[in-house]
């Protein structure tokens, strides 16, 4: 009968962590330092497919600046084209992240992107 527990505990274990791996949605922003072009992903089931896309829709000169996994991702650039990038849980904790980030490296910093996956 402790087997058959151990056994039924196990199993409940693994489906929990499979559901889990299986719910994971990633997201990605890509950014050109020197055109200001921007791509963006999300909820997609991997990091990789998330970069990919991104790197698409931003087009040549462009770079992964961030990606993220279950949360949000902002991208912040100043007036001579330096930028910081966050991710957070929401939206505003990303962008003031990459605002702080962008600060120490630019001037006239300001958010230009965002997006979030479902979760």
């Amino acid at each position: 009968m402790r087997l058959l527990v151990l056994g039924v505990v196990a199993a409940t274990a693994l489906a929990a962590s499979a559901t889990q791996a299986a719910a994971d949605n990633f997201g990605a922003i890509a950014y050109s330092t020197g055109s200001g072009a921007i791509g963006y992903s999300y909820d997609y089931g991997s990091r990789d497919e998330a970069e990919e896309h991104a790197l698409q829709e931003c087009g040549p000169g462009c770079q992964v600046v961030v990606w993220f996994k279950n949360a949000c991702g902002a991208v912040a650039a100043g007036s001579d084209r330096g930028y910081g990038t966050g991710w957070a849980d929401s939206r505003g904790e990303a962008e003031e992240t990459a605002m702080r980030y962008c600060q120490q490296n630019s001037q006239g910093c300001r958010p230009v992107g965002w997006t979030c996956t479902s979760r």
